[in-house]
């Protein structure tokens, strides 16, 4: 029978992660194994720069904690060593570890949850090829801003050509 102490402390971090995984917009499973310990920093001080976290938690605990929240599907996700990156927006995590994973074979990529929605790689790689808040309103700018300058400049064409009559 199990000691009710350590049953204790084992539910209070299953409690911990929930509480992280409820506040994260997304959340990536990674293998972080073969990576040297200066290339982990690297790896959780480039995260933590941009509001992530990365946790090396066991596939159990995690596991728990993901179903407490509501989250299924994450079995194939959770074999062998895993590392999570915990992020507050839905891109940052997603971004930083596959580029990461570009310059360095060692680090893999398992899964991810993003905005709710459980993602295997492929979807992941996608979403962390797609531009930040900031980028995406800069783009909707400049198309909202696109017929605006036409008209100008045909405005500007037509009175230019008056005044060369």
């Amino acid at each position: 029978m199990a000691n009710p102490k350590i049953l204790e402390k084992k539910q209070a971090i299953i409690d911990e992660i929930a509480n992280n995984v409820k506040e994260s917009s997304s959340f990536i499973f990674l293998e972080n194994t073969g990576l040297t310990v200066a290339e982990t920093m690297a790896l959780r001080k480039e995260l933590y720069a941009n509001g992530c976290e990365l946790h090396v938690i066991k596939n159990n605990i995690i596991r728990r904690a993901s179903e407490k929240c509501g989250y299924e599907g994450l079995d194939e996700a959770l074999k062998g060593p895993s590392a999570v990156a915990f992020s507050k927006d839905a891109t940052s995590a997603s971004k930083i570890v596959y580029n990461f994973a570009k310059t360095n074979d060692k680090l893999k990529i398992k899964a991810g949850v993003v905005e709710g929605k459980v993602l295997p790689l492929e979807e992941l790689k996608v979403v962390a090829t797609l531009p930040d808040k900031n980028g995406m309103l800069s783009m909707l700018l400049s198309v909202l801003q696109a017929p605006i300058r036409n008209m100008a400049c045909v405005i500007k064409a037509v009175a230019d050509a008056q005044n060369e009559e």
